[in-house]
């Protein structure tokens, strides 16, 4: 085993995840200290972290004389001043800045000169938390994931006076424990609770529109841009008692961004104690641990199809042609429609209202489909109406898309698609958080990757739907909601003018 970074380290708090911290420290070949102000904790987590060895080593993961080595390497320390041999300390309690704050002063007149002191805060300033300190250059945030031993990613914070070695060392340790260290500035919510703020919020504003429900967002994201888990599937996994606080506190934290306006609908739901699957209810009921959805609208049965005009601006029209064909529809190649023809158009960012307005459609007979990604790569094809859509040339238009039995979703009109709406903030706060140089632009994609389950990072999800289509989508919004959130970032609106990938890195 490679000599540790790290010889002997404290872990205080011996919750969830100062459980972890110290799992995948002994694992590495440190002696760990554990030590929590609730004695019982910590032989309860001592108990709880030996069996995980004792299931890895059943289960032919880990030799049982490497597990006998890591149950004698985790030890407890009945007192904080027990942590006095320490190297590195890592700090796993409450978030509360008063409480780190004073438990730091403590730990600093306990251990030596060259010992590092680490917080695993997820949201509170690591420079506010080093203020008081005589020596505030070894101090930095160490921020892991929940559970720690299968979230693989951890972020290295540096606050105002942080030593740049001792982040340096803290990667290092964070190899040696099996996981991949991000480098990230000391801002609200660091990388991954900052690059997570477009996902759900925008999808709740979407709801809040009126626009679609909880489960239709969620198919949509998963089968248009294949993501693992839809918005309000998330939420209800780490609930809403966690989540909306993170919301509020980076929303504040930014002195009122727009970017990362919270939402009164899981203000209300988190006040009604409708929190998300721990509770067994939140945007949807569970049970026995699974979520009990609504089936999806039928496919409409229509008798007699119209035929299909195509708008002269839509986005992918060619490719929008040759998929009408593949379904076998009458297609129109007349400059306008004929009185009887299902009229597409296919809008970055616009609402279907003002495009029919713009390019004088009937509005009745206008109906709009999502072309930002390329149909082959979807498992779900997206319609809009506008407030006047006739039904039967609705019903047409979801039966004609249905043919070849790939699933149609229709919702309510709107500026941009549920898809193009989230990746386009997705994108657009991650070039931000390059903008304010939070951390590098491979670090971003990692970090958000490995923390938070997206299929692409935001950067190269842009990438592969056209930096200058989601500008386009996003200065499109910005017209029609007249709002700052969906202001571009400089960032972003550069790369986009200019062809550049947003993976490129300035020097």
């Amino acid at each position: 085993m490679e000599t540790p970074e790290y010889k002997t380290v404290g872990i205080v708090g011996a919750g969830a995840m100062g459980r972890g911290i110290a799992q995948i420290a002994a694992q590495a070949g440190s002696t760990v200290l554990l030590f929590d102000t609730q004695a019982a904790a910590i032989e309860q987590a001592r108990a709880a972290i030996a069996a995980q060895w004792d299931r890895m080593v059943e289960k032919g993961k880990l030799p049982a004389d490497a597990a006998a080595g890591h149950k004698a390497r985790l030890l407890p320390a009945a007192t904080l001043a027990e942590l006095e041999s320490c190297d590195l300390v890592v700090e796993a309690i409450v978030e509360r800045l008063d409480v780190k704050k004073s438990l730091f002063a403590e730990l600093e007149g306990i251990v030596g000169e060259q010992a590092v002191l680490a917080t695993n805060t997820s949201s509170l300033s690591v420079t506010a938390i080093a203020a008081d300190l005589q020596r505030p250059q070894r101090f930095a945030g160490y921020h892991f994931f929940n559970p720690v031993p299968l979230m693989k990613v951890v972020e290295v914070i540096a606050g105002l006076k942080t030593d740049a070695a001792v982040c340096q060392r803290l990667a290092t340790y964070a190899r040696q424990m099996g996981h991949t260290p991000v480098q990230a500035g000391d801002t609200p919510g660091f990388i991954v609770n900052h690059a997570g703020r477009g996902y759900g919020t925008e999808a709740l504003r979407i709801v809040s529109e009126g626009v679609a429900d909880f489960a239709t967002i969620d198919r949509i994201l998963k089968d248009q841009m294949g993501f693992r888990l839809g918005p309000f599937e998330l939420f209800d996994l780490t609930a809403l008692d966690v989540s909306h606080p993170v919301m509020e506190s980076i929303y504040r934290q930014y002195y009122d961004e727009p970017r990362y306006r919270p939402s009164v609908i899981t203000a209300q739901r988190l006040a009604g104690g409708v929190v998300g699957k721990k509770k067994g209810e939140g945007f949807y009921r569970y049970d026995g641990g699974s979520a009990q959805v609504a089936p999806e609208p039928p496919v409409p049965q229509v008798a007699e199809m119209p035929p299909v005009w195509v708008s002269t601006r839509a986005a992918r029209r060619a490719e929008l042609y040759q998929l009408l064909k593949d379904l076998g529809a009458k297609i129109e190649t007349g400059q306008s429609p004929s009185p009887q023809a299902l009229t597409l158009v296919a809008p970055l960012g616009f609402d279907i209202t003002t495009v029919a307005v713009v390019e004088r459609l009937d509005p009745a007979r206008t109906v709009g489909i999502d072309m930002l990604v390329d149909d082959k790569a979807t498992k779900r094809r997206v319609l809009a109406t506008n407030p006047a859509t006739r039904t039967d040339m609705r019903d047409a238009a979801h039966a004609l898309f249905a043919r070849d039995g790939k699933a149609v979703s229709v919702i309510r009109d709107s500026g941009g698609f549920v898809t193009q709406r989230v990746v386009a903030t997705i994108v657009n706060i991650a070039s931000d958080i390059c903008q304010q140089r939070v951390c590098s632009p491979q670090d971003l994609e990692t970090a958000v990757t490995l923390g938070l389950g997206y299929p692409l990072g935001p950067l190269a999800m842009g990438n592969q739907l056209g930096p200058a289509n989601v500008l386009e989508v996003l200065f499109n919004m910005q017209t029609v909601y007249g709002d700052p959130r969906y202001r571009p970032s400089p960032w972003l609106r550069r790369r986009g003018a200019i062809g550049l990938s947003l993976l490129h890195e300035e020097s």
